[in-house]
């Protein structure tokens, strides 16, 4: 199983303080020589936290795989098709939102990915969807051209440790099952940690797993490569 690694928060950190430092580009290059198979960052039309001169540097010296997840909006498929990551997340996206809160609904918004998928598809970019265990959500999918998808861990992380663990873990098995069986690409992601993320890898069906803020917490006590490091023990 593969580990792509979000920096958005390395990026957090630096804007803090609206200054240089700590730098993305560089935890990138740690994370990726630490073992990453891939650098994940959301560009945000607020800017929160990666910025456009980030996206810039990283198209230039990420080696292994650069995902950019990003918002349904013309504006952000100009920047996608200005500097070609090999991979676009489509995402929801919230200015209220402290991160995301949610797949992406495809039923509802179906035409307008489908219509941004288009656009990123025909310079070359793989189009992936962030979207919810959610059956309907998948056949959605399917319909409109969809092939690759990041289930959102966000319900199962945060019911871990609660009553409610296995019926969450239940929905992802489902849903794992039923996207394999209509041969999506599956990747999974959001809210994992170190402590949860064991019973998601252990779904071989699924393939890449992104983390970031877990990652990057821990990297605060015990370095970036080390905290990669641990994490892709975890999931191998």
């Amino acid at each position: 199983m593969k580990l792509g690694v979000n920096i958005d928060h390395i990026a957090t950190i630096r804007q803090a303080r609206k200054t240089d430092e700590p730098d993305p580009v560089y935890a990138a290059t740690i994370a990726e020589l630490a073992g990453a198979d891939g650098i994940t960052i959301h560009l945000r039309q607020d800017r929160r936290h990666i910025q456009d001169r980030d996206l810039e540097l990283l198209r230039q010296v990420v080696k292994t795989k650069l995902n950019l997840e990003m918002a349904i909006t013309m504006e952000m498929v100009k920047v996608a098709l200005k500097h070609k990551p090999d991979v676009c997340t489509l995402v929801p996206e919230t200015a209220a939102e402290i991160t995301t809160t949610g797949g992406l609904d495809v039923v509802m918004y179906g035409e307008k990915i489908e219509e941004v998928a288009g656009h990123l598809r025909a310079a070359g970019i793989e189009v992936s969807v962030f979207v919810d265990p959610d059956i309907e959500q998948l056949k959605a999918c399917y319909k409109r051209g969809i092939r690759v998808i990041e289930l959102n861990t966000g319900e199962y992380a945060k019911n871990w440790k609660s009553s409610f663990r296995d019926q969450e873990l239940d929905k992802m098995k489902k849903a794992v099952a039923f996207a394999h069986k209509m041969d999506f690409k599956i990747l999974a992601g959001h809210g994992l940690t170190y402590r949860n993320v064991g019973p998601i890898a252990a779904m071989k069906e699924i393939v890449e797993l992104n983390i970031g803020h877990s990652i990057i917490a821990n990297a605060a006590f015990i370095g970036l490569e080390k905290a990669v490091v641990n994490m892709k023990r975890l999931i191998e």
